[in-house]
Formats: structure tokens, sequence, C-alpha cells
């Protein structure tokens, strides 16, 4: 049975899609506890009735959202590993944090959202989540850290985790971080990128086929 989600991805001009795609900046910007139907419905610009029409009560709108990151997120990193599969480990990690930053930045409610789980001291749905130890291992093997197709590591994941928790962090934090640092968005985003490539790739290098 097709669900709501299925039918917003399908028509991305229709109702559901629209408000849909309103909820993720919301939720984004302020958490579920900061979210109201009532916000999400004046952006809108539709009575919150009609929102409850399309996708029932707020849980079903946020477990909508959440899966479609997860889906979006999914699909981008896979995207990254075609890109990146055969080359040197340090092109690898470059392009990675190139494209991975780019999008993000773009898609800002993602990390938003990541973190807000993360660190969060409510759940609101039992269940309900990222997947991001599915979306790590997926990475660590984009990389090839994980030797002989084996399972990833503890010691590759949180790795990986060092890397993608440091462009949540620009991102999430990047109101406060440009006036800090005196820099524009995009000149904020290019040092960004040039830093994660600063403080990631030589370590990564140095330790290439060493066991992990």
């Amino acid at each position: 049975m097709e669900t709501p989600l299925d039918k917003a991805r399908r028509a991305p001009e229709s109702m559901k899609a629209r408000i849909l795609t309103a909820a993720r900046r919301m939720f984004g910007e302020y958490g579920f506890h900061g979210t109201t139907t009532r916000m999400i419905a004046a952006k809108v610009g539709i009575d919150v009735s009609t929102l409850h029409y399309h996708w029932g009560g707020k849980k079903d709108l946020y477990e909508a959202v959440i899966l479609d990151i997860n889906h979006d997120l999914r699909q981008k990193l896979r995207r990254v590993e075609r890109v990146i599969r055969g080359r040197p480990l340090e092109e690898r990690i470059a392009i990675s944090i190139d494209q991975l930053t780019d999008y993000l930045f773009g898609h800002s409610e993602i990390p938003n959202l990541i973190l807000f789980r993360y660190f969060g001291r409510t759940r609101d749905k039992e269940g309900l989540d990222f997947i991001v130890p599915e979306f790590i291992s997926d990475i660590v093997r984009s990389m090839g850290l994980n030797r002989d197709g084996k399972p990833a590591s503890s010691r590759s994941m949180l790795e990986i985790l060092t890397i993608m928790n440091s462009i949540y962090g620009f991102i999430s934090g990047a109101n406060f971080f440009m006036p800090m640092v005196k820099l524009r968005k995009k000149e904020y985003i290019a040092m960004v990128k040039e830093t994660l490539k600063f403080i990631y790739i030589p370590p990564f290098a140095q330790n290439e086929g060493k066991a992990r």
C-alpha cells in the first residue's frame, strides 16, 4: 500500500510534498518539540486542518521527515561511493569531504536533525531513528577501511564518525562561526572543506594499510 511519503516523493509538486518540504525545514530549525503543526501549516500557507488531512498528526509527519532524510542521505552516499571507487585513499577522502559538505550545506536540516537526535533528552517515538550505523558502515566500506570485506571495525567507524560529526558541527554552527572567523558563506564552506582535509587526510594516509 502506498504511503503518504511514497505519494509525496512520486509527486514533488503536490500538497503532500510541499508540506513535507516545509516540515523538513521547520523540524531542522526547531527540533521536534519546538515545532508545531500550525508553524508548518503557516510556512506552507495552508490551514492546519489541511496538513492533518494529508499527513495525520505531528508524529506521523516527523516520522515521514526522518524516513525521507534517511533515504536522501543514503542515496547521496551511494553516489559518492560510485565516484570514489578505485581511487587512492587521499582522493577518496578529499572527494567525500567535498561532496558531503556541499550536499549537507544545501540540506542543513539533515545535520541539524541528526544532532537533535544525538543530544536530545527526550525521544518522541521509540524505534524511529536515523540509520547511523548502516550509514557509517557504508562509508567505511567506500573508503576501503575494512579489510578483506570484513565488517567495519569499531575504530574505523569512530574515525568516520569524527569526520561526519565535524561536518555536522560546522554546518549547524555556521551562523555562529561565520561572524567569528569573518567569512561569508561561500568562503566559509570552502575553508571548512580545506580545514577538514588538512586535519584528516594526513593521519588516514599515514595509517593506510594498517589494521584497524
